[in-house]
């Protein structure tokens, strides 16, 4: 069961309006959103800050940002985001093949030498110790500029925020988000696991 249980989306009207944005990217506001009312300067701050990592300012794209955001979930191990990452970039229109091959990325020919770049960079900056080299800023710049690397760092943090979130208060996962991460993930043994609420 949940650390912590969500309330109504109802519960407070500015964050029911600002969280109209995860209509679009999840279909659904995610029970972490709901969470947070509990205190609800932090869902309008986190909602915020979610618009703002994810507007697309460079050729980072909706996809790319969200399958970041999967890589960076796994390395954590937090089986909600990944689920939550691995809907959006389905949403967002990411290449089947890619949504397909996800956890081979480094070696598939479905992602592109820069689309790479990107993704080993989440896997680095996500892990503890932080394992981002030379070689990966020299792989990146040879790829992206300033800016779409700051995008792609704003993506990283957030969901280490959210890994954090979602796994300290084993919040319950919503079916949308079930369905897309047994469809794409579930082969390679993707499982609810605290997230299922009713354990923890």
């Amino acid at each position: 069961m949940a650390l912590v249980n969500p309330l109504s989306p109802d519960h407070d009207a500015e964050t029911k309006e600002l969280a109209e944005f995860f209509n679009e990217t999840l279909g659904f506001c995610p029970n972490s959103v709901l969470t947070m009312q509990h205190r609800p300067a932090i869902s309008k701050a986190f909602i915020n800050l979610n618009k703002a990592v994810m507007a697309n300012e460079g050729r980072v794209t909706s996809a790319l940002k969200r399958m970041i955001a999967w890589v960076s979930s796994n390395a954590t191990g937090c089986r909600y985001c990944q689920a939550h990452a691995i809907r959006a970039a389905e949403r967002y229109g990411a290449n089947q093949e890619q949504l397909d091959n996800i956890w081979e990325y480094r070696t598939h020919n479905a992602f592109s030498d820069a689309e790479k770049a990107a993704l080993d960079f989440a896997l680095a900056a996500s892990q503890v110790p932080n394992t981002v080299s030379a070689d990966i800023k020299k792989r990146l710049h040879k790829h992206w500029n300033d800016g779409e690397i700051v995008e792609m760092m704003g993506v990283i943090s957030l969901f280490g925020y959210l890994n954090r979130w979602n796994d300290s208060m084993g919040t319950a996962i919503e079916d949308g988000a079930v369905e897309s991460a047994e469809k794409y993930l579930g082969e390679v043994g993707w499982q609810k696991g605290k997230h299922d609420g009713s354990k923890y």
